[in-house]
Formats: C-alpha cells, structure tokens, sequence
C-alpha cells in the first residue's frame, strides 16, 4: 500500500470496506498469508513482495499513471493491470491545468514581478480565442481539460499517438504531425502517458518549435521533459515560463534550479490526488466483475505502455 500524509492505507481500507463489507483488507506489511492475497491496491511495489504472492490475480495502480509499475521486476504480464480513473481525480486535474492556463494567459507572472517592482503598469491583454493551448495527451484527462478550456472559448488543439475526434478540438496526432501541433501552441500541457517514444518529448528541438514567449505545464511525468533543455529556454528567454509538478528526481533535491528560478512554478506532484472516498468504487467494481467472470475495465496495455 502506498502511504503518505494525505493518501493513508487506513483511508483506503475503510472506504473499500465501505462499499464491499465482505471485502478483506490487510495493510503491508501485515500481510498474513501471502498465497490468500488475490488483489494488490499500489503505488510502487516493495521489494519482492509481488513474487511472494503466488495467488494475485489483479494489481490496482493508485494512479492514472501505470509506467511506474510496468518497470517493476516481479510483476507477471498474466496478471492485469488496472489503472485508477476516477472522476475526482479528472477533475482536480482540470482544476489545476485551467488556474496555470488562466494564470500565464493573464500573464499574472508578470503582474507579480511588477508588484515587486512598485510598478503600476498594464500589459496587453488577448483574448481567449485567440489564444491557443496545446495539449499533449488526449486520455480521459486531456480529453476533460480540453472540453472545458474550449468551453472558455480559447483555441484548443490536442495532439496523442492515434486519430482524436473531440469537438471543439483540433487534432493532431503521430510523429509527422507533432511539428505543426507545436508550432501553433502557445501554452503547452504535456499529459501523455510515459513510454519510450515519448521519454524526453520536451526537449531542446520542441521546445524551439513552439512560439517565441510560450509557456509549459508538465503534469505527467518528469521524464516527459529534458531538464536541461527546458532551463536552457527559459534562460535565454525563448520560453517565458514553465509550470512543473513533476520532475526526474522526486522529492525535487533541494539545490536543484527549478526551485528558485524566476520563470519557473513549482508544484510537489499534487495536480491531482487520489481520494479513496471517490476512488474506490472503481477498484470495488471491478473486483466484482473479475468476481463475477466478468471483463475488467480500464486493464493496461503491455506493449502500449498505457
């Protein structure tokens, strides 16, 4: 179980016993019997603990994200992966994605650099038409905050591996086409799924691809984004800011530059957090239907990554 000061294994059990009474929850590492263990409900496994558990049937991911656990040693492809969709948990994201977008579109930065600065000055304000947000990843959550940003009536592209249709939205999808996504996106929202293809997708040539001035929101995995390449655009201006809830290294160390550079908005991983009272249902119903003989949803595709 994954443990954390806002996200506890007690809340868990409590709110999976509330929907299933029937439903028996141990809390690692009082495990008991390992061959009585037939779902896992985690984040990161621990050690080997996965190989101990000859009678597992379904592994539960914590998160939308899964690339965390398909690295993990232990875990047997026979056995299915659930990743956690809950519509709380969309809708923090979407919450969080739409203040970073109205912030940097109404340039709030740059009106609390003036502030500091005793400056009474007004910038230029555009509106939300013709602003275009650029949004990298159109799952459930891309596909929300895009719906709800093009109902602010800014200009919204997508752009994900295969074809989208999501009105409202113009999409672009595929190697060949991810140039000319970029070079109409002033704010960018990277929400892609980790895999090797899209490792280091934010780099020094796509961020040169995006408009002089642009911004970055990165709430999908630090891997999606060459450090180094992104502090080198915001130090030479090309980017004007970058929004990071995610990073290579988590906890962030603390010398590293993000913290204090001016251009840059750091975030602890909280865009969206699991709330067991909202996301349990989701792992309750589908432990019925594998119960019940029936298909599991949401089940992680292996060679996708996703």
């Amino acid at each position: 179980m994954f443990k954390s000061e806002v996200d506890s294994a007690r809340d868990w059990k409590r709110a999976l016993q509330l929907m299933m009474p029937e439903l028996e929850v141990r809390i690692w590492p009082e495990s008991g019997d390992p061959g009585e263990i037939e779902y896992a409900l985690l984040w990161t496994p621990i050690g080997d603990v996965m190989q101990s558990l000859p009678n597992l049937k379904v592994v539960f991911s914590l998160g939308a994200g899964v690339d965390h656990l398909l690295r993990q040693e232990g875990l047997r492809r026979d056995i299915p992966i659930v990743r956690m969709v809950d519509a709380a948990l969309t809708q923090g994201m979407s919450e969080y994605l739409l203040f970073h977008v109205l912030r940097y579109h109404r340039r709030m930065p740059e009106y609390a650099f003036l502030q500091g600065e005793r400056r009474w000055q007004q910038l230029r304000q555009v509106a939300a038409e013709r602003r275009k947000i650029g949004i990298m990843g159109l799952g459930v959550m891309g596909a929300d905050v895009a719906g709800k940003l093009a109902a602010l009536n800014f200009s919204v592209a997508g752009w994900s591996r295969t074809p989208k249709s999501l009105p409202g939205i113009q999409g672009f999808f595929g190697a060949d086409q991810l140039h000319s996504f970029l070079r109409g996106t002033e704010i960018l929202i990277c929400l892609l799924p980790l895999t090797p293809q899209t490792r280091a997708v934010i780099n020094q040539q796509t961020l040169a691809t995006l408009p002089r001035g642009a911004c970055v929101i990165n709430v999908a995995r630090g891997a999606h984004v060459n450090e180094d390449d992104l502090l080198a655009a915001l130090e030479s201006g090309y980017i004007a800011g970058a929004t990071m809830d995610v990073f290579a290294d988590e906890p962030l160390p603390p010398g590293h530059p993000f913290w204090r550079h001016p251009a840059v908005t750091v975030t602890p991983h909280i865009a969206s957090l699991t709330n067991p009272s909202t996301a349990a249902s989701h792992v309750v119903n589908n432990i019925r239907r594998h119960q019940h003989g029936e298909p599991l949803t949401d089940v992680v595709d292996w060679e996708q990554g996703y």
